[in-house]
């Protein structure tokens, strides 16, 4: 995603996609620091890429995971529609500690 003076401000990854039967990825994203609660939308990005995953990629499934103090990551998450599924305690090392997410 960019601004007006095409810096990059935000970035979506799509990740690990399986297909077969199960047609899922993750999706990952963030705000580049110096951008970050400057009035940049990452909810009319996230929208985009939301679309290209169901309607052109044609997966069932995307799969954000997101520690729980991150609140504005699942509020953006939950304004988009996607469903909350659960907790997993000791999901990921991030600074080598073991930290639960939000799926």
């Amino acid at each position: 995603m960019c601004n007006d003076k095409e810096n990059i401000v935000g970035v979506f990854n799509v990740s690990e996609i399986v297909r077969g039967l199960f047609q899922n990825a993750y999706l990952g994203f963030y705000v580049v620091a110096d951008f970050s609660g400057k009035g940049y939308y990452m909810s009319s990005g996230l929208k985009l890429v939301l679309g290209k995953i169901f309607n052109k990629l044609k997966l069932h499934r995307i799969e954000a995971n997101i520690q729980p103090d991150n609140i504005q990551s699942i509020q953006l998450i939950k304004k988009n529609g996607v469903r909350y599924e659960g907790f997993s305690p000791r999901y990921l090392k991030i600074d080598n500690e073991w930290r639960g997410h939000e799926h």
